[in-house]
């Protein structure tokens, strides 16, 4: 009885101890005497889709024209100048068809271009109501998610529109102990289609993966190592009142013997 008792507890302690000792630094093949150069490529501008949130606004030296194309809203000017809006509205949501609604132009498709290509085509559409239309165009839902061992889980929203995966990281506190560094997991919505990645940032080369900077939507998840899995584990959970019953039994085995 009292050796199997002992096989029980080297097992558990077997158990416990599995976990390979963990790489926790960041781009640890990257030498204190390395300088490390790697062009900025990676840079992918964010292209509208369905279910965006843009704001939009044009702005001209006619102020009737800037009222019917900003909603009503009426945008300060001064010196002659091209006036400027003060406030934009709630935005306009991208809808399932990749289009707009929006005043004068009607249904617009904008989903599938950047910024850049939207802010080209609005103002040529502009262009034929409005003399030297200014359009300015934003994402007021630009946000990605961390989730997993990170100290802060959340979504966070970027007024940037522009991050990569350690500044979320930062976001979201960092990595906890235990969160395996060299295989975190991206997420990403593209063309109607879920993809999964994973990702290595003990490897300096993640500095050039097209996944280093993160697209709007995208899902960064921290997968727990296998300690983590263990402390969680309903057998990590006994194994203090197995250790106790343990002992009690091999005081009572010598005091009897």
């Amino acid at each position: 009885m009292y050796l199997r008792i002992l096989s029980f507890l080297a097992a558990l302690v077997a158990i416990s101890s599995c976990s390979a000792d963990r790489n926790l630094v960041y781009f640890s093949n990257l030498k204190n005497s390395d300088e490390f150069k790697v062009p900025v490529t990676s840079v992918v501008s964010p292209k509208i889709q369905p279910d965006d949130l843009l704001s939009i606004t044009v702005s001209s030296l006619n102020p009737e024209s800037n009222v019917l194309f900003n909603n009503g809203i009426i945008p300060s000017a001064s010196n002659n100048l091209p006036a400027t809006p003060t406030r934009t509205d709630n935005g306009y949501l991208v809808d399932a068809n990749n289009n707009i609604n929006f005043p004068v132009l009607g249904l617009i498709k904008l989903g599938g271009l950047t910024k850049e290509e939207a802010t080209a085509k609005l103002t040529d559409a502009i262009r034929v109501h409005v003399k030297n239309p200014i359009v300015n165009i934003r994402f007021l839902n630009f946000k990605i998610t961390v989730i997993g061992e990170v100290t802060r889980p959340a979504s966070f929203t970027i007024p940037t529109e522009r991050i990569n995966i350690l500044e979320a990281l930062g976001l979201a506190g960092d990595m906890t102990a235990y969160g395996k560094r060299e295989n975190v997991l991206i997420i990403r919505e593209k063309d109607g289609l879920r993809t999964t990645t994973r990702v290595n940032l003990n490897d300096k080369n993640i500095l050039s993966s097209p996944y280093f900077y993160l697209q709007q939507n995208d899902i960064v998840y921290v997968e727990p190592d296998k300690a983590k899995a263990l402390q969680v584990s309903s057998r990590t959970y006994y194994l203090p009142i197995v250790l106790t019953a343990i002992s009690v039994l091999s005081i009572l085995f010598t005091a009897f013997k």
